[in-house]
């Protein structure tokens, strides 16, 4: 089992700040709010299904 590094962990967070800025900012409600840091924390599983569909996985 592969281990995180602080590097990976330090990406991963800021990917997470700067997609929930993103989302939140997008919200037009409190719950649209609530809804899109949902989104900012599941965002890589999307990220790596896309890059998978794109390279025929």
């Amino acid at each position: 089992m592969q281990q995180c590094t602080p590097a990976s962990g330090a990406v991963y967070g800021l990917g997470l700040i700067g997609a929930a800025i993103y989302f939140i900012s997008a919200a037009t409600g409190f719950w649209m709010g609530v809804l899109g840091f949902l989104k900012a924390v599941v965002w890589p599983v999307f990220l790596v299904m896309e890059a998978f569909k794109s390279l025929g996985v």
